[in-house]
């Protein structure tokens, strides 16, 4: 049982390593020989790959503070009216005040509370 493992993962990240190489080599790869040269190539890809995934999920983080409106309804589910009522809201101690205050539902919250906070020195001015 564990040698059925050990091919299967040894298969999975031959695989893994394999199909990336032969696409970036396109038909090329069937008349190069793997060379040393060939990880480098797959490091330098599986780089790039990581850095843009992480841009399309990477949304800066949004203050509830001071956003704007416009920065508000770039927040998923987040429409003009519901960014009025955010801003019309303010000041938030905490970026779950938002379904404590009923401005959004616990599943509208769980798909920005990653990207949304409560900065504090917003309203330093404003609590006398």
């Amino acid at each position: 049982m564990h040698r059925i493992r050990s091919y299967t993962a040894v298969a999975l990240l031959s695989a893994l390593v394999a199909v990336p190489l032969a696409l970036a080599q396109g038909s090329t790869s069937s008349t190069t020989p793997a060379t040393p040269a060939a990880p480098a190539k797959s490091s330098s890809s599986s780089s790039a790959h990581h850095s843009s995934s992480k841009s399309k999920t990477a949304t800066p983080t949004v203050d509830l503070n001071s956003a704007t409106r416009e920065q508000l309804m770039k927040l998923p589910g987040i429409n003009e009216a519901t960014a009025t009522k955010i801003i019309a809201a303010r000041p938030f101690k905490a970026k779950d005040e938002l379904v404590s205050k009923n401005l959004l539902t616990k599943k509208e919250y769980n798909a920005i509370a990653s990207h949304v906070t409560a900065k504090q020195e917003h309203m330093a001015g404003t609590t006398k």
